[in-house]
C-alpha cells in the first residue's frame, strides 16, 4: 500500500494507533492541538504546522504573507481549542541560492503576526533544503474549564461558523487571514461550545472530523452557509484555507448567543447535529442531499 492509497487522514489514524502509552492527563493526536497538564487550573496546548514550497505557497507570492501564514495557522489551532497562544519555535529549510531579502521578509511577516497575537518567537532551527519549508511549533494555554475538543458535539446541538467561506486561495486571503482568537475567547467564556475546530481543509472535511470524533451526524442548511464574495456554494463547502472557527452549541446556548449576542463579530448558524446514523446531509430547495465527506488532503 502506498500513501496515495492510504490517504492523509488514513496515515494519521495509523500513526495515532502506533502512538501508545500516553501519560495520565494527556490528550494527543486527534484534535487541533495536544493538551497536557500545566497547573491546577490550566492546560498547556501544543501544536505544529509545516508550510512547504509548491504545496502551501510559491515564491511568487508575497514573502511577508508566507511568514504571516506560518504563524497564523498555528495560532488558529490554539484558538480552536479555546486557548491563547504563547511561545513559538520556527524551523526553516532553505536552498542556499535563495536571496537573503526573501528570508528576511518571511521572518518579518512572522514577527508581525506574532506581535499581533501575543506570541513570542523564542528559538528554532535552520537547515539546507531543496525547497523552502517553514515549520512552526507553538504553545498555548487554556483554562481547564474552557478547553474545547472536537469530540463533544451531541444530537440537537446547533452548528455555527464565524465568517464567510470559499475562494481563500484564489483571492489571496490565505496569506492575510486573521485567526479567530478574540472570537474563541468570547465563545468559551460566555457560551462554551460543545465542539470546535478551525476550517483549514474545508467546511465539509472539518465538520467531518467533529462528526467522526463525536460519533454523530449533521444536517447543513445550504442557503445558510455564508460565502465570500463571488464564491459558489461548492467552494464554500470544500475549498479550505478559510481559518474560520466551526463550532457547536447546545440549543439553549445557541439561543442565548443569537438573542443576546453583543460581541463585535458575527456568527452564522448553518445547521444542526443529528444522530450518527443519518450521516452528513445538506438541505436544499430540492430536499436533503447526502454529502461525501471530502476536502483538501496531501495524499
Amino acid at each position: 500500500m502506498r500513501l496515495s492509497d492510504l490517504g492523509e487522514f488514513g496515515l494519521i489514524d495509523r500513526i495515532r494507533k502506533q502512538v501508545k502509552g500516553l501519560s495520565a492527563g494527556v490528550v494527543g493526536i486527534g484534535d487541533d492541538a495536544a493538551v497536557v497538564p500545566l497547573s491546577s487550573g490550566k492546560y498547556l496546548l501544543l501544536t505544529t504546522d509545516m508550510l512547504v514550497e509548491g504545496v502551501h505557497f510559491t515564491l511568487a507570492m508575497p514573502a511577508r504573507g508566507i511568514g504571516h501564514k506560518a504563524i497564523a495557522s498555528s495560532v488558529s489551532d490554539i484558538a480552536a481549542m479555546g486557548g491563547v497562544p504563547k511561545y513559538a519555535v520556527v524551523s526553516l529549510a532553505v536552498p542556499p541560492s535563495l536571496p537573503c531579502p526573501v528570508v528576511s521578509q518571511m521572518y518579518q511577516g512572522m514577527i508581525m503576526a506574532a506581535r499581533k497575537f501575543g506570541v513570542e518567537i523564542v528559538g528554532g532551527d535552520t537547515v539546507k533544503g531543496q525547497k523552502v519549508i517553514i515549520n512552526v511549533a507553538l504553545t498555548g494555554e487554556v483554562k481547564k474549564n474552557e478547553v474545547v475538543y472536537r469530540h463533544g458535539a451531541r444530537a440537537g446541538d446547533r452548528i455555527f461558523v464565524t465568517g464567510p467561506l470559499g475562494r481563500s486561495l484564489k483571492s489571496g486571503r490565505h496569506l492575510r487571514f486573521v485567526p479567530r482568537v478574540l472570537e474563541s475567547q468570547y465563545l468559551v467564556k460566555r457560551h462554551k461550545p460543545t465542539a470546535m475546530i478551525d476550517i483549514s481543509d474545508g467546511l465539509v472535511a472539518d465538520l467531518g472530523h467533529i462528526l467522526a470524533e463525536s460519533r454523530v451526524g449533521a444536517v447543513i442548511e445550504g442557503r445558510a452557509v455564508p460565502r465570500r464574495r463571488e464564491a459558489s456554494l461548492k467552494e464554500a463547502l470544500y475549498d479550505g484555507e478559510d481559518f474560520e472557527l466551526l463550532f457547536t452549541l447546545s440549543p439553549s446556548k445557541a439561543k442565548g448567543l443569537e438573542k443576546h449576542n453583543k460581541s463585535p463579530f458575527r456568527v452564522y448558524r448553518i445547521g444542526e447535529i443529528v444522530s450518527e446514523g443519518e450521516g452528513l446531509q445538506m438541505r436544499t430547495t430540492g430536499g436533503l442531499k447526502r454529502l461525501k465527506i471530502k476536502g483538501y488532503t496531501h495524499f
